[in-house]
C-alpha cells in the first residue's frame, strides 16, 4: 500500500481572521486519505528582508524551517490574500527570505493555487501574479481555484463553500493532486 501524501497548506496571509486560510482549510479538507499539515504563516515572522540585514543576521532560521517543511511534503497547497493588486508584504518576505537560500522555494513539488477576496474577482490580480511567478519559484502548479466574493460563496458556520458552482469547481481542483 502507498504511503498517504503528504500535503503543506497555508494561506499567504497573516491575518487572524483570513479568509483565505478559512478556504485553505476547507480545500485540504475535501482531500481523502492524506497527512495534511495546515501551516500559520505567523509562525514564520522574520524581519523585513534586505540584503543588509541578511548580512547582519545570515539565513534566518524560520527560513529555512519552512524550507525543510516543504521539501519535505509531496504537494503544496497556498490560499493568495490579494493585498493591493499583489501577494501580501508578509507572504513576500516570506518568500524573499527562503529564496535566498533555496531559489526554487517549492522544489519541484506539485502545487494548488488557490485565492478569494471579497470582491467579484476573488484574488484575480494575485492568482496572475502568484501563476506567472510559480515556475521561478519551483512549483509545479497542477491547478488553480479563486473564489469571488468571499461573504457571499463561503458560509463561515459550516466552513465551506455555500455556492455549489463553485464548490463543484473547487472539489475538481482539489481532485487534481490525487489523480
Amino acid at each position: 500500500m502507498a504511503n498517504a501524501l503528504k500535503v503543506i497548506a497555508f494561506a499567504a496571509s497573516t491575518s487572524k481572521q483570513s479568509i483565505n486560510k478559512k478556504l485553505v482549510t476547507y480545500a485540504t479538507s475535501l482531500l481523502e486519505g492524506c497527512d495534511v499539515e495546515i501551516l500559520d504563516l505567523n509562525d514564520y515572522e522574520m524581519p523585513l528582508f534586505s540584503v543588509d540585514k541578511e548580512e547582519e543576521i545570515g539565513q534566518h532560521s524560520l527560513a529555512q524551517e519552512l524550507l525543510t517543511k516543504i521539501g519535505g511534503a509531496d504537494v503544496v497547497i497556498i490560499s493568495f490574500a490579494e493585498h493591493n493588486s499583489s501577494f501580501s508584504a508578509a507572504y513576500k518576505n516570506t518568500l524573499d527570505w527562503c529564496s535566498r537560500i533555496e531559489s526554487k522555494v517549492y522544489q519541484g513539488k506539485d502545487a494548488v493555487y488557490l485565492s478569494t477576496s471579497p470582491g467579484k474577482r476573488g484574488g484575480a490580480n494575485v492568482m496572475r501574479t502568484a501563476l506567472e511567478t510559480a515556475e521561478r519559484f519551483g512549483a509545479n502548479v497542477k491547478a488553480h481555484f479563486s473564489l469571488p466574493s468571499f461573504q457571499e460563496n463561503f458560509d463561515t458556520e459550516s466552513m465551506r463553500i455555500s455556492n455549489p458552482e463553485f464548490d463543484r469547481e473547487l472539489r475538481n481542483t482539489m481532485r487534481t493532486i490525487q489523480s
